[in-house]
């Protein structure tokens, strides 16, 4: 009788056991249940938000090209162009080389090296060939400052034009006769002959370029520090005439003098260039490329490796 009672006993106790494990079951179970159904119910109410919040993204990246950058820096992908960062604003030359002329502390002195190299004179169909395929070989650009009746010589000079835009270069004018006579009769500044030769230039590298192609830069020949010496009244009326126009004009701080005297060999442009370019910070550059400076173009090479070895960086005028 006891042996029954206590193998009664046993079972009852087992089936308690089992029951409590089958709740115990049951209860986490319907937790787990829940937990998943309130992530589901929160993921889905949140997905229009983060929908809108990425479309609000995407079109504000779209509309603002910094953004691009900076993701794009971010994942080490597609950076700002060189070529944008390559360019230089043509007021900011123009003010930089007067406040140097006056003994002035440029405004854009900063302590970083840049040269402008610019061309003058051009094109020619033998020397501006050479230049823009040693431009090309050195990965630099340049300036050139064009003169309309050279530019439109003929189909050869005129294709020459579209390469060195082509290729990156920036062009300004130069006039489009470059006749002294002409433009400072008397040794004075004609204001109005010299605008409409200047804009007979534009005329001549619309008809090449297309109608779209303008430039604010503007060098004078023999320079607008010379004829503002010999003739300061008649270059401060032609100064508020450029202003109005916003037109820059820009000089020179460093040359390789290879319009100056008696033609030179390529090494002695070279010397002369590295002692103009001595203690510049912002070097703009005044060469040659039009008939007859093949020296200039012999030289441009060792020039650049100079400036390379220098620290300068390389930027175009607009």
């Amino acid at each position: 009788m006891e042996k029954g009672y206590s193998h009664s006993r046993a079972s009852e106790h087992r089936s308690r056991r089992n029951r409590r494990r089958l709740m115990l079951v049951a209860i986490l179970l319907f937790v787990v249940g829940c937990i998943t159904f309130i992530t589901i119910k929160v993921s889905d109410s949140k997905s229009p938000a983060q929908t809108q919040e990425l479309a609000q993204k995407t079109d504000s990246v779209a509309h603002d090209p910094s953004k691009v950058q900076a993701n794009a820096d971010s994942k080490g992908k597609a950076a700002i162009s060189k070529d944008e960062t390559d360019v230089e604003d043509g007021a900011f030359v123009e003010k930089y080389l007067n406040q140097q002329m006056l003994g002035q502390l440029p405004d854009g002195a900063n302590g970083k090296k840049v040269a402008y190299l610019s061309f003058d004179d051009g094109p020619s169909v033998t020397v501006t060939p050479q230049i823009l395929d040693i431009l090309n070989k050195q990965k630099v650009k340049a300036t050139f400052f064009i003169v309309g009746k050279e530019a439109n010589e003929n189909e050869h000079t005129r294709n020459i034009v579209k390469r060195i835009v082509k290729e990156g270069h920036a062009i300004g004018n130069h006039t489009y006769s470059h006749n002294y006579k002409y433009l400072y009769p008397h040794r004075k500044v004609n204001v109005d002959r010299v605008m409409q030769d200047v804009e007979r230039n534009n005329q001549v590298l619309k008809s090449i370029l297309g109608p779209d192609f303008s430039t604010r830069m503007i060098r004078f020949p023999g320079g607008h520090m010379t004829w503002k010496r010999r003739d300061p009244q008649g270059m401060a009326a032609l100064d508020k005439v450029l202003l109005q126009k916003d037109y820059h004009q820009v000089d020179w701080n460093v040359l390789n003098k290879d319009a100056e005297g008696k033609p030179k060999k390529a090494a002695a442009l070279v010397n002369q260039f590295i002692k103009s370019v001595k203690g510049r910070e912002k070097a703009v550059i005044l060469m040659h490329d039009t008939y007859g400076k093949e020296e200039t173009a012999k030289a441009l090479p060792q020039i650049i490796e100079y400036l390379k070895k220098q620290g300068y960086e390389f930027k175009i005028m607009k």
